[in-house]
């Protein structure tokens, strides 16, 4: 089996996917690719949620990966899946088949936290940074806070959703980082990847 990797980190906005994701890959050979990445450029040209935003997000978030599975890369993406929604389901699939195909590792880690515990990090100062989009304080945390209302974005234990379809065909791990450092979670990570390994 080649080195290529893929570890996609899910859970609710703010819950840390990002930061926890850049500390596994500051210890790491992992690279970032982190659902902000194809989300900020295309809101300076299309509105959030428009046709050709939802379009392009999925068409460049899909090629960066095929791409990353071709040269074998190690890598992190990061993004909200509505555990509960079969077309989110689909496009996970669609978004692992590169590496699946090309016989590479497959892993998920879900970031799990209550809700108070993410509005205080949704203010975060790398957040904010690496974020535009987030820096109408008052918006996001309405955002926030309208999506953990909306959505479903945790499995839960003894109750099915349909990511768990998806979720039985690979490496799973939830881990609740609610009084986690973002490098105490990640050495949790990288330890139980390498356990996997061995």
């Amino acid at each position: 089996m080649s080195a290529g990797e893929l570890l996609l980190i899910i859970g609710p906005p703010a819950v840390g996917k990002m930061t926890v994701g850049r500390a596994v890959c500051a210890h790491t050979d992992f690279r970032l690719f982190h659902n902000h990445h194809t989300i900020e450029p295309l809101l300076e040209i299309f509105g959030f949620g428009t046709p050709p935003f939802v379009a392009l997000n999925g068409e460049f978030r899909r090629r960066v990966i095929e791409e990353a599975a071709a040269a074998g890369t190690r890598l992190i993406f990061t993004f909200v899946w509505n555990v509960e929604d079969q077309d989110d389901a689909d496009e996970v699939r669609r978004l692992v088949a590169p590496y699946v195909e090309a016989g590479l590792r497959v892993a998920f880690v879900e970031l799990y936290a209550d809700l108070p515990t993410r509005l205080e990090r949704n203010v975060g100062e790398e957040r904010i940074a690496e974020k535009k989009s987030k820096r109408d304080l008052a918006w996001s945390d309405a955002h926030v806070r309208e999506l953990d209302a909306a959505y479903v974005m945790n499995t839960r234990p003894h109750r099915p959703t349909r990511a768990d379809d998806v979720l039985a065909d690979f490496p799973h791990l939830r881990l609740d980082n609610s009084r986690l450092t973002p490098a105490q979670a990640a050495a949790e990570i990288t330890a139980w990847l390498g356990a996997r390994r061995d």
